[in-house]
């Protein structure tokens, strides 16, 4: 294939992808190309009106994304890239451009607009070659370029629209579908290359690399070389509030990495550079990663730098009660992971929260993941220090951690104090804030007035039901200490269609409704324990009563995403699955599964349908190919 001729020019070279799309590192990973993913923080908010078409648009964004990466990585990750790629997707009707679909009314717009109509689809590739010259400073040599291809909707009814839109494929997808997956059945045809509506037109792209490294240097490259940090600021005014050294730990509320602030993706079985094996290097650093956050955040670092605009290093010590010393270097710290930024103010340097770190990290924020930032800092870290002997013994090593068994720690740890019963239920409550909306609104759940969130907690999970759909009503269903506690985490504006009920689901008897969620409650409980649970939901649910299961689903391979891998090794007596292992579990209690959806957030969604057992066309097992099924209803 063109590629393989340049392969042997790039080995011992360190490319790297700007871009965090699954799509893109499907591709070039395909071709047999050696790469790291570094993803971009150039903000796509460049003025569409300055550009004269569509495709310069999406050359000048690919071009920009590229040149952050490689402005970046020599100052955060401590090393030069030889060869940075940068790619941006627009699709384009009637004169105007359609990017990623902001909610599932956008989506309906863009999709509306598209049906019984062709359509461009430009795909813009920026290839940087980065040159360090004596010094300090680096040259780099950029080639753009970009691909259009046709692609024909079919005229699209409502009611197919809608399916589509609510499988949830359209949300991170310019122009609000996905071609390779079931937005292919939206198509009549496509002229031009597929992998560029795809995201990533590979043929054009590997010749350009043939021209790259098989022509004379000036050709067809053209030079951009950056004199100072001011002139790099220049090039990004461009864009309204471009890179500021933070890092995304969550975009439009979701998961970018698929694995917390994990941001290095090393593609192929050896290293971009055979003497630097830098995807194991990050990993030998990322305990320091994660302790320098809770430790930030044990402190209330986030919260002293929200009670003001920006303090200085005296002024952070002081307040969080710590050496001068030791704050510096937290702090410092904290900016070469992108939580702070710092900033100089005349002749003294200043610490401020980034956005994300705002959004995030701060105690008193809507969406803040401190509770559980705390939780996996006094909980969970002492178990993973014993994880030698978690993984000779199979067991957990509470005993060991915190000098008590299993069941006397779940009993002592969490529900012994009131302080300590609050910061068990603050870290589940920041769980559910953040991956509540997108789990409420994975599916059309319109059919069903009553649910019941078994193992609720606080009922903000409930919450999010009850706001994204006005017709049902929710029981929070949980033990009596947690319905007792459940005041310190009230929202401000009381909701009478979410109720409490206490009970142990395991002996007590469930409330009635006709849509039972079960959000990270499956992957805790032995199989045994499990059946008691479903076995009472089966008798529970008549025909058509609706089971939403919310965890993180591993790919059938079981390979991925690394954070549920991560968490199993706490050895708690249950397991992580994947779609077909919860559907054949959900089966054999007389559930279907009906719809499946990755939210990109922390947590997955499906959607299961009580049987009736006199219904032939029940299905009899669950394969993978009724996978895909359920996919496409």
């Amino acid at each position: 294939m063109l590629l393989n001729p340049v392969i042997s020019k790039l080995s011992g070279k360190l490319v790297v992808l700007a871009s965090a799309s699954p799509r893109r590192l499907e591709i070039l990973s395909n071709a047999g190309l050696r790469f790291e993913v570094v993803p971009s923080w150039f903000k796509e908010t460049l003025d569409k009106s300055l550009f004269k078409s569509p495709y310069d648009y999406a050359v000048e964004t690919a071009k920009q994304k590229a040149l952050e990466v490689a402005h970046r990585m020599p100052f955060k990750h401590l090393k030069s890239p030889d060869v940075v790629i940068g790619a941006d997707t627009v699709v384009t009707v009637d004169g105007l451009i359609l990017e990623k679909p902001t909610d599932k009314q956008d989506a309906y717009r863009m999709l509306s607009r598209l049906s019984g109509k062709e359509h461009s689809v430009f795909t813009g590739v920026a290839i940087v070659l980065c040159h360090d010259k004596s010094g300090s400073d680096t040259d780099y040599k950029v080639v753009d370029f970009y691909e259009e291809t046709k692609v024909k909707f079919a005229e699209l009814s409502e009611e197919m629209l809608w399916e589509y839109i609510n499988s949830g494929e359209p949300m991170d997808k310019a122009g609000g579908y996905g071609i390779q997956a079931l937005g292919g059945m939206l198509v009549e045809y496509v002229k031009g290359d597929f992998l560029n509506v795809v995201g990533f037109p590979l043929n054009h792209f590997c010749k350009q690399l043939g021209l790259i490294f098989n022509s004379p240097p000036e050709s067809p490259a053209h030079k951009i070389k950056r004199e100072s940090d001011e002139a790099w600021s220049l090039v990004n005014s461009l864009s309204e509030g471009a890179a500021n050294g933070e890092v995304e730990l969550l975009e439009n509320g979701k998961d970018v990495s698929q694995s917390s602030m994990q941001e290095h993706i090393v593609i192929g079985p050896e290293c971009s550079r055979q003497d630097i094996p830098h995807s194991i290097v990050s990993l030998l650093d990322g305990f320091k990663a994660s302790k320098t956050l809770f430790t930030a955040s044990k402190l209330k670092v986030f919260d002293v730098l929200n009670s003001s605009n920006s303090l200085t290093l005296e002024e952070v010590a002081g307040q969080i009660n710590a050496s001068v010393l030791g704050t510096e270097r937290l702090l410092e710290a904290a900016v070469s992971l992108g939580l702070l930024e710092r900033v100089k103010q005349q002749n003294t340097s200043v610490y401020r929260n980034t956005e994300q770190a705002s959004r995030f990290l701060v105690s008193e924020s809507p969406e803040s993941l401190n509770g559980y930032i705390l939780h996996c800092n006094d909980m969970v870290w002492p178990l993973f220090s014993h994880l030698e002997n978690a993984v000779r013994e199979g067991t957990s090593q509470h005993e060991l951690a915190f000098g008590k068994k299993n069941e006397d720690v779940f009993q002592d740890a969490y529900y012994s104090k009131d302080e300590v019963k609050i910061r068990f239920m603050d870290a589940m409550h920041s769980i559910a804030r953040v991956t509540g909306k997108d789990v409420a609104t994975a599916f059309d759940l319109s059919p069903y007035k009553t649910a019941c969130d078994i193992g609720g907690c606080t009922g903000a999970m409930a919450y999010e039901f009850t706001k994204a759909h006005p017709g049902l009503s929710v029981i929070v269903f949980d033990l009596p200490q947690v319905i007792e506690m459940r005041r310190h985490f009230q929202p401000k504006e009381a909701d009478d269609r979410v109720s409490f009920v206490a009970g142990d689901f395991f002996k007590d008897d469930l409330p009635k409704a006709d849509l039972y969620i079960l959000a990270r409650i499956l992957h805790d409980w032995s199989d045994e324990k499990l059946d008691v649970l479903l076995s009472k939901l089966s008798k529970m649910c008549t025909p058509g009563c609706g089971l939403l299961v919310s965890e993180i689903l591993l790919d059938e391979e079981r390979k991925s995403p690394s954070r549920a891998l991560l968490q199993a090794l706490s050895m708690t007596e249950g397991k992580q699955r994947s779609p077909t292992e919860y559907s054949d579990l959900l089966q054999k209690h007389g559930f279907t599964l009906k719809h499946i959806n990755h939210t990109d957030n922390l947590l997955d969604a499906m959607l299961f349908v009580k049987e009736d057992p006199n219904d032939r066309r029940t299905l009899l097992g669950c394969s993978s190919a009724s996978i895909e099924t359920a996919e496409l209803e």
